[in-house]
Order: structure tokens, then sequence, then C-alpha cells
């Protein structure tokens, strides 16, 4: 699409005093050939419904609107660009401003329904495009990562591509490769749900006002199916807990995972596993994180309350003292345990059902126990 007459971006600026809010981490990018070289790497958008987060003066949304979109709906926080993005609206027809925060802004009913495609399928002809604020990326990801992996949100509609930038370092984390410096637990978590690429690293310089780093323009695609085919917050459990001392080797930090009084499940884990104890968390694999994260859930399937466990957490702490309080006397008041496998099935749903909803610990349980 060739856009009509306007105003210059610059001019944009001028005509509605507009300046970049260091508290929303506002950096513009006004060079209109830049902007048309990352939408270009963002892929093919012709006839496509595309999302642009955060579009700030303009700048990346004229540049989608003349690659042919069939419709760009657009997500600023800010109501003082709304003017110009108005007029954007206004001399193509096919623009659709929202204002809201994108971290609570839900694409879940943003494009037609006969956009959806099957998740197994191609990706759909929809696209999320954005010049992210540094401090909105990084939640923002691990949001979307939740998302993809729950296919929910802008995913219902099937594999849906990003196109996002990050600060350089951030953005190297995401594609960061086993024993890469900046190996870390994003590295994981984001490469489990998507092929991701950095596609460009662009100088600070370029964007107005400079920030102190350069800045990565990084393309996702979810994946068919997950490379850890588990639930999303189990396996991000597993990640932030091996990654919370990058130098330290793999055992003493898995020893978090655990209560102090069940630390033997470290070695279970890792011998199920099959991981030495004493690598370092930089060097695993993503499918030997695959074999950590399933041998955890092999655990919390038997033991379930240590899936609910979380040793940063004083409430999850006490719960579980209370679970382990409550098995022990269900032990004590039931004699011959190992001879009926009544009482042993009666035990395991006691503990389970405590496991899942902890508020009901324990007077019924035990009391029930006692009549039993």
């Amino acid at each position: 699409m060739r856009l009509p007459p306007l105003p210059t971006l610059q001019d944009i600026i001028r005509m509605y005093k507009l300046s970049a809010a260091q508290k929303l981490s506002q950096n513009f990018i006004l060079d209109m050939t830049l902007n048309h070289k990352i939408v270009k790497l963002a892929g093919r958008l012709q006839g496509c419904q595309v999302c642009e987060v955060g579009p700030g003066p303009g700048g990346i949304t004229r540049a989608i609107l003349e690659a042919g979109v069939e419709h760009l709906y657009v997500i600023e926080k800010d109501r003082r660009f709304f003017p110009g993005l108005k007029m954007l609206a206004d001399a193509t027809g096919c623009l659709t401003a929202h204002q809201g925060d994108i971290l609570r802004f839900s694409m879940e009913n943003l494009f037609p329904e006969d956009f959806v495609k099957q998740w197994e399928d191609s990706p759909p002809n929809i696209h999320i495009i954005g010049n992210l604020p540094f401090n909105v990326a990084t939640p923002l990801i691990f949001k979307y990562m939740e998302s993809i992996c729950d296919r929910t949100d802008a995913w219902r509609y099937g594999r849906v591509p990003l196109t996002l930038t990050f600060q350089k370092e951030v953005a190297e984390r995401m594609v960061a490769n086993p024993n890469d410096e900046q190996r870390c637990r994003m590295s994981v978590d984001v490469q489990n749900q998507c092929e991701v690429t950095l596609k460009k690293v662009i100088p600070g310089r370029a964007f107005v006002p400079p920030p102190d780093v350069d800045v990565g323009l990084v393309h996702f695609v979810p994946r068919t199916a997950p490379l850890i085919n588990l639930p999303y917050r189990l396996v991000t459990k597993v990640t932030r807990t091996v990654f919370h001392h990058r130098q330290k080797m793999i055992k003493n930090n898995l020893v978090k995972l655990f209560p102090s009084d069940q630390k033997e499940l470290v070695d279970e884990m890792l011998k199920h596993a099959d991981i030495d104890p004493e690598r370092r968390p930089v060097t695993v694999k993503n499918m030997e994180f695959a074999r950590l994260c399933h041998a955890y859930n092999s655990i919390c399937t038997r033991l379930p309350y240590i899936l609910q466990y979380d040793h940063r957490n004083n409430t999850s702490v006490r719960q579980y003292e209370a679970i382990r309080h409550l098995e022990k006397e269900l032990c004590s008041q039931l004699t011959n345990v190992s001879e009926s496998k009544d009482n042993e099935e009666y035990i395991d749903s006691v503990i389970t059902n405590c496991a899942e909803k902890p508020d009901s610990y324990p007077s019924k349980q035990l009391k029930d126990t006692r009549n039993k």
C-alpha cells in the first residue's frame, strides 16, 4: 500500500509536542529506511492481520501499512500518540488503535475468526511486531511463552509468529546455546516453545533518544510441540532453580526445589535424568533439561505436595510442614500399614487431597482417620 501524503514523523512529533517518556522506557526509530528493514525481516505481511505493540509516533506502523497488510491493530499505553495514529487510521482505513497496557491486554478476540488455523498447520496469516520498551520486554516475553504453551491469547489462532526488539544482551540470551556465556533460564524457556532467531543488531544511536545499549531484533515461530512437553510453570520452576546460581554445580542449585527434610530427592532426580550432579547449568542442553523436568514431574506425581513447595514462600513452607505433620499423624494412627493395601491407598488419597487443597488440612482428615 502506498500511503497518501502525510506529515513526516518529525512533523508529527513537533505538531503534538511529543517526547519520549523516560518512565515508560520509550525510544523511537524515526529513520523510515530502518523501519522498513525491520518490517521486511518480519517476513511476508501482505494480506496479513498484524498487531503492533507500542507504536509510539508511528514509524514502524507506517512501514507495516506500506507492506500491504489487510488490517493493523496497534496497542499503545500512552494517549499522547493517539492523534498521530488516528491520522494514519483515517488515511488508510485499515488501522485500529487500542489504548492499554500490553502486559494486561488480551488478543484472544482481536483477529477475525476465519484466520484461525490448526496448531499443527503452518502459521496463520497473523503477526505480532513491536519495538518494545526495555522495562516491559522481559516480563512480556515470559507472558507470551506461557500463552504459546497454553495456546491462549493470540495463540488461540494458531502458531502466530512474533518479531520484537530487546536489549542486545537480552536478545543474545534468548538464542544462546549451551556453554555460551549468555546461556540462562530465558534461553531454555524461549527455545523450548519457539524457533528463535536473532535477525539484526540495531545500534543504539539509531533510536531517539539513543539508549546506552544496542538493540536486538528477534524473530519467534512457535514450535508444533515444545521440546519439554510438560506444564509451563513446572518447566520454568526447574529452569529458574537450576540457573539460580549459574556458576554453581547443578546439585547445589536443585536443593532449593525440595524441602530440607527430603534432600535425597535431588539425587533421585539427577539419577533419573542421567545428569552428572557436578555439571554447571550453562553446559546443560535443552533435551537434558527435558530429562530433568520429566524426572521432577515423576517425583511430583508420586508426592504431589512437592510441586506446590516453594522455599521462598513462607505460606508454602508452612503448608508443607502441615502436610508432613498430617502424614506422620496418619501413620501413627494406623497399625500394620505396610500390610494393608486399603490403608496405604487411604493415606495416599488424604495426602494428595491436602497437597491439592492445602486449606483443607488437617482436622477433618485426622478425624476420619481415627474413625476408620
